[in-house]
This record gives C-alpha cells, structure tokens and sequence, in this order.
C-alpha cells in the first residue's frame, strides 16, 4: 500500500547519484542483507515521521561502504581515492567514529593514503595524506549563523544518514512510498522504506532506504536506475556497534608534522561571499522543474575549472592538463574518456553534446552543463529556462 510524500526541496537534486560525485573513497562491496527479522508493523508515514534529520542518534562506531554503477565508460584508473575516476566509479570504505552531532570522525584508509573529516565542536578539519594537507574550518558565531544562515561547509555524502537526508529533502509529492520486506544490516534489524517517482521521465527506478528499528537510523540507502535489478549506488553499513563511545584517540586531531593548514573562518565575508566572478559565487548557477525531475545548470566553464581542466570551444570541450585545482591527476584523461562517450545532439532547443548513463544525464550546450536523473527530454526543455 502507498502513499504520497509531501516534502519539498526546490533546490535539491533529487538524485543521491548527482551527489555521489562528491564521495571521496575505496573498498569492498556491501554484502547481502540477512535474512528477514520479525518486527512490529510499520506505516510508510511511520517511518518517514522516525527519519529524523535532527534526531539524537547513539554513540556508535561502524564501517559504512558505497558502491557506485552508474554506467559510465571504462575510466582510466590513478589508485588516488580523490581522483576522479575513483569519486565516479567503484567501492569505497569509510570508518565512522561518532560521539554526537559536535564530536565525530570519518575516516577513509586506502593501502597508500587516507583521507579524514573530524568535528570537534564549532572546528572541523579536512586532512589529506597524499598532500599532507589539512583544512580547518570554523564555524562562525551564534550571530554570525543566524545573519549569514550558513554553518560548517557541507561534506560529501559518506553515510547512510548523509544519504537518506539528500533524498528525502529532495522528493516531494510526486513520489509514492511504500515499505517491503525487512531485512538486517550489519547485524541490526531494519525497515525497508520504498520511494518511487511517479513521473515516467526520471531515469530512478526506486530509492530503498533501510531504516534501523530502534533508533530509526538509516542503515543503508540504494538507489536503482528505472528498469535494473541492482542498484546503481549504494551505501550502508557493513560494521556497527552501538552505544559504546568512540576511543578518544579517535576523535582528536592534530596536524601531522609538515602538513600545510589552510584555516577558513566561515564567519568572514570572505568566506561567506566569495569575490564577484568567481567560480564559487555560481552566479549562473540554475535549476528547472522540481523533485525527481529536478536539472541543475551551470557555466561549462566552472565545471571543468573545477576538475582542474580547460575548455575549447561550447558544445565540445577537451580537457588539457589537470591544474592545481584538480581532482587527483586523472582529471584529463577521465574527462577525455567522458566526452568520448558523449554524443551530439540537436534540436529545436540548439545544439549540444550529451552523455547518459543508467542513473544521469548530461547535456553540454551553449556554455553550459545541465544535469539531472532524467531522460534527455527534461534537459532539452530546461535549455535557457533555468533560474
């Protein structure tokens, strides 16, 4: 039995796979849930009230594992977990140490690098071994957050939580939610909450997130394209133990010897308005539609600015040398396999390149990137239509 979800999120893309691009990790896969626990019977609308975005979770230290199938071409491989070959493709294992919403670690160990976030209170600290960097950023004042309504930066969506509150900011009343079967993950029971966009033009087949049955606690998040059995992302745990707290050491941070430290106050202006004409400002940033069917726009220029590359021309970019800006070194070639996967497209909205894999789209015309997990049609009609 279904029933019809009423959030909204103007601004959200309604797909965790355009979010996944910010994941930054490696490992194995996630394994088969277990099999079905006997639980007290659930509504959809029940289970929606228990994922609370704000609710006050347990202490807990687990393994979390996201798998992304997105269809893309074969990528050239850098074995860097920031590269961008790494963030589209593959398995990646996060450690998760967490204490409350002030006090957590999340941690990324490959065999020749790691990568950290911890939150210590109003500080939080991005460390990356392979450039012995570290960014410190510090939440600006009570005052400052409520005239500038902006808190620490938003990191990538790394944990089952992270992912469930993308979706479930994003979907509105076009979707129609349900529960199936309940399963275990990583030894706990759970719900199985089930949305799916009414509307024939998402590429989403249904977004299932499993829900934990005491704390209601998103254990596990997938997202399957329209049309396919498995999922085209996941993310869950594969590890957990509850309320016993995380050793100290691990969440305490000290820049290792030699790291640079670039510290950013979120309460500057600065920080909070970049200067005008910067990528950062995106001015030309845009969205058309709404829920599942949600395009983002921005300037083709920026997006690859962004990744460390070029562009040469509006409709066919090439990607020169990865800058310092980039995503890992594999910039380049990555963006160079992408567009070879591309393929011209016409009509009477113009001209343009366009990409599709099983879970996004990708329309590169006049300037512009618009992006969406819909079929080629939503984009063509959000053609300088986006605001």
């Amino acid at each position: 039995m279904g029933v019809t979800l009423s959030r909204r999120g103007r601004w959200a893309v309604p797909v965790i796979a355009v979010a996944v691009t910010g994941g930054v990790i490696a490992g194995t896969q996630i394994p088969s849930a277990q099999a079905s626990p006997v639980l007290p019977v659930r509504t959809p609308g029940q289970l929606l009230a228990e994922i609370n975005q704000d609710q006050k979770l347990p202490p807990l230290t687990g393994t979390v594992v996201e798998t992304t199938s997105l269809g893309l071409p074969q990528l050239p491989q850098a074995g860097n977990p920031t590269s961008l070959s790494s963030l589209l493709t593959g398995s990646h294992t996060i450690k998760v140490y967490y204490l409350n919403a002030q006090h957590f670690r999340l941690s990324v160990q490959q065999p020749m690098s790691e990568t950290d976030v911890i939150r210590s209170a109003n500080t939080l600290w991005l460390w990356e071994s392979t450039g012995n960097s570290v960014t410190e950023f510090t939440a600006p004042t009570t005052a400052q957050k409520h005239a500038l309504k902006n808190k620490l930066p938003a990191g990538p969506v790394l944990t089952p939580q992270q992912a469930a509150n993308e979706i479930l900011t994003a979907v509105g009343k076009t979707t129609l939610v349900s529960v199936q079967d309940n399963v275990s993950i990583a030894n706990e029971p759970a719900y199985q909450l089930v949305l799916k966009p009414k509307d024939h033009r998402s590429l989403i087949g249904r977004v299932v997130i499993a829900v934990d049955a005491k704390y209601g606690m998103p254990l596990r998040v997938q997202v399957f394209a329209k049309g396919d059995s498995g999922p085209a992302f996941q993310v869950g745990y594969t590890q957990l133990s509850m309320n016993t707290a995380p050793a100290a050491a691990n969440l305490n941070f000290t820049p290792p010897p030699g790291a640079s430290v670039d510290k950013v106050n979120m309460g500057d202006k600065a920080a909070a308005k970049p200067a005008t004409g910067s990528a950062a400002t995106m001015s030309d940033f845009g969205t058309y539609g709404s829920d599942w069917l949600t395009v983002v726009s921005l300037p083709q220029q920026d997006l690859l600015s962004s990744l460390g590359t070029g562009a040469a021309g509006s409709n066919a970019p090439t990607a020169p040398s990865a800058g310092p800006g980039g995503l890992g070194g594999d910039s380049q070639k990555v963006i160079g396999a992408l567009l070879g996967a591309a393929k011209p497209v016409s009509g009477t909205w113009g001209s343009g390149t366009l990409l599709q894999t099983s879970l996004v789209s990708v329309l590169m015309t006049g300037g512009k990137v618009y992006i969406g997990a819909v079929q080629p049609s939503v984009l063509y009609a959000a053609v300088g239509h986006t605001s």
